[in-house]
């Protein structure tokens, strides 16, 4: 029996009927549609959309980048169980897909990426926003997305959907393999009607694997850790991913290892838990630092161990140290010459606790990092105290306010400048879910769509967007789908008038802050004098959403809690007190390798110099 359809309608319908289960629990796979719409998508998947409207909702975006951020905030609150489509149209609408098709797929998130593509069948040549390559006729701007794209397909005639559009479901699946999805539509293609099997319109479960240890990887796994005297686990994204948190809380009650955090697994354990220490690495704190630069087993559960980890490769010092990884793909299961146990993180987990039975570290262990972390707690407190009430504040003490206010419902999230280093120090996650930093690609303008996604995966819940000056104006214009479509999501929008956190790092590194002020330039091509007269807030406001301004702490204290309770979009913006330490929280506990100039003339780049030279000399390659 077959229907006849459209390619796009086909696509869209075939899309409602997937569906995800993981331990019991069961998702709708694409939970919506965000689009753009010009030639090239608005004549077919713009068609079936209003074809299916009652079974494939949607939401209109205002730049392709920010509907993909949106997707992945969806997918990450989602656990990896849902996530959205999204259609643009050829061209620029396609191209402007590729950095958050690469966000997605390096924080290994699922988005299923729909752009138009030119026709298939040739009748003009070229078209509208076609480019021509002399040495290929098939290839598209569309390629630009294969390296960033975990699946590409181009679907040149319509019984093609019917593989690739199974395949791309796996791959959307698969918690190894997953990333963004392409499936290029050329425009003719869309609109071609065809008479498809009934059979690929029915429902379909993807079960989400949770892969156990191989028996002779765990036992080297548990000989290893009982080995241990100072072992330390870091915590990463996959243990969030997994969702084994009560697992990793199991695991660090029964053996005494303090956890240290990446930025995508903060918040695996409650801040407060005694066996949490905190962030490790460049941006992490002195307690998780100390305790990596002396353990002797690192036990990475999750975590990719990216440069900000392990301080470019300077953090682990300890004269034998070894690396045991817990992680489901084995290309990150391998890094650092580690001890390899390949599995899903909470089964990993729950198998190593019952193989290390009545394992424990050393009493004078536990109360070492324990004393440390009361220190630690103690330097967070001092820098989010605020002695007079009516000044403008500083970052830490925006930060000190909302943590003040928020529960445990809250969402926070973030993804680049000086908040991601400032957070990662001083946050205090009191859910496993709290602290949402896309530090993987980092990407600026990720916060406000990404919010957007999150409050749609979890309405009941407040959400709050992070901005600094510089990432909000790379992408604010989501605020306007925020306001059309009543998505009560908040912004605390943070002015310091320039990009603080490369500020920082230019002055360290020699480049003397060049270009990184929003300041008048001179004739002498320097940036100087007063910031510019840019009105950050009434740019917010003239977008549609409410605006708090806040001019000290007593303010900012109210305006967030207004904000709070607001059913509606709403921003709270406030200027903060700045310095030559950029945030005014404690300075960086380990190093990061950015190359400063071998030869230079002006003094900053050559003290510079040297110093990269000492921090270069203590780098260790782990075989």
């Amino acid at each position: 029996m077959t229907t006849r359809l459209t390619v796009a309608q086909a696509l869209v319908r075939f899309l409602t009927a997937q569906h995800t289960e993981r331990d019991g629990e069961r998702r709708r796979l694409i939970g919506a549609t965000w689009g753009i719409f010009g030639h090239g998508n608005v004549a077919g998947i713009g068609q079936a959309l209003v074809e299916y409207a009652g079974v494939m909702p949607f939401h209109q975006g205002r730049n392709e980048q920010s509907m993909v951020h949106a997707a992945v905030g969806y997918a990450r609150q989602c656990g990896r169980l849902a996530t959205h489509a999204v259609t643009t149209s050829i061209g620029p609408g396609a191209t402007n897909l590729v950095t958050g098709a690469a966000l997605a797929t390096v924080n290994h998130l699922p988005v299923l990426l729909l752009p138009g593509d030119v026709f298939a069948t040739r009748p003009a040549d070229p078209v509208l926003q076609q480019l021509e390559v002399p040495y290929a006729g098939d290839v598209s701007v569309n390629d630009t997305l294969r390296p960033v794209s975990r699946y590409f397909d181009r679907i040149t005639r319509p019984e093609q959907l019917i593989p690739s559009a199974l395949a791309a479901m796996r791959v959307l699946t698969d918690p190894v393999e997953t990333g963004a999805v392409t499936l290029a539509l050329p425009q003719d293609v869309q609109a071609e009607a065809y008479d498809w099997p009934e059979e690929f319109f029915a429902e379909r479960v993807w079960t989400v694997r949770r892969p156990g240890p191989d028996p002779a990887e765990l036992a080297l796994a548990a000989a290893a850790v009982r080995a241990a005297r100072r072992p330390l686990l870091v915590a990463g994204g996959g243990i969030r991913h997994s969702r084994a948190q009560a697992a990793l809380a199991a695991f660090t009650e029964a053996t005494g290892i303090p956890v240290a955090s990446t930025q995508a697994g903060k918040g695996a354990l409650r801040y407060d838990h005694p066996r949490d220490v905190g962030g490790i690495g460049h941006t992490g704190t002195a307690t998780a630092d100390e305790l990596a630069r002396t353990a002797d087993l690192v036990i990475g559960v999750g975590t990719r161990f990216t440069d900000f980890t392990t301080a470019s490769g300077t953090l682990f010092q300890h004269p034998d140290v070894r690396f045991l990884h817990l992680n489901i793909a084995p290309h990150d299961a391998h890094k650092l010459a580690a001890l390899p146990l390949v599995a899903d993180a909470r089964t990993g987990l729950e198998e190593l606790t019952g193989a290390l039975a009545s394992y424990k570290v050393d009493g004078a262990y536990t109360g070492e990092y324990t004393a440390a972390k009361e220190r630690w707690e103690r330097r967070v407190d001092a820098c989010f105290a605020s002695p007079d009430p009516d000044a403008r504040p500083t970052q830490p003490q925006v930060l000190g306010a909302l943590d003040a206010l928020v529960d445990e419902s809250d969402i926070v999230i973030n993804a680049a400048g000086s908040l991601p280093g400032d957070l990662h120090k001083l946050w205090r996650a009191r859910s496993r879910d709290q602290y949402h930093l896309e530090y993987g690609y980092s990407c600026m303008g990720y916060e406000i769509p990404a919010a957007l996604g999150v409050k749609l995966a979890a309405p009941e819940r407040e959400v709050w967007a992070l901005v600094g000056d510089g990432t909000y104006l790379m992408m604010p214009t989501e605020i306007v789908t925020a306001v059309q479509e009543g998505v009560a999501i908040k912004v605390l929008l943070v002015q310091n008038h320039g990009y603080a956190s490369i500020g920082g790092l230019s002055a360290a590194v020699g480049g003397e802050r060049f270009g990184t002020a929003y300041r008048f330039r001179t004739q002498e091509g320097t940036y100087t004098g007063a910031p510019l007269p840019v009105d950050l807030a009434a740019n917010a406001a003239s977008l549609g959403m409410r605006v708090l301004r806040a001019g000290s702490v007593r303010e900012l204290r109210a305006a967030l809690a207004e904000a709070r309770a607001a059913d509606t979009p709403t921003c709270v913006y406030v200027e903060t007190e700045t310095s030559d330490t950029v945030s005014g929280a404690p300075e960086a506990q380990a190093w990061w390798d950015v190359p400063v100039a071998a030869s230079a003339t002006r003094t900053p780049a050559v003290t510079a110099r040297e110093q990269y030279e000492r921090h270069v000399s203590t780098r260790r390659r782990h075989l």
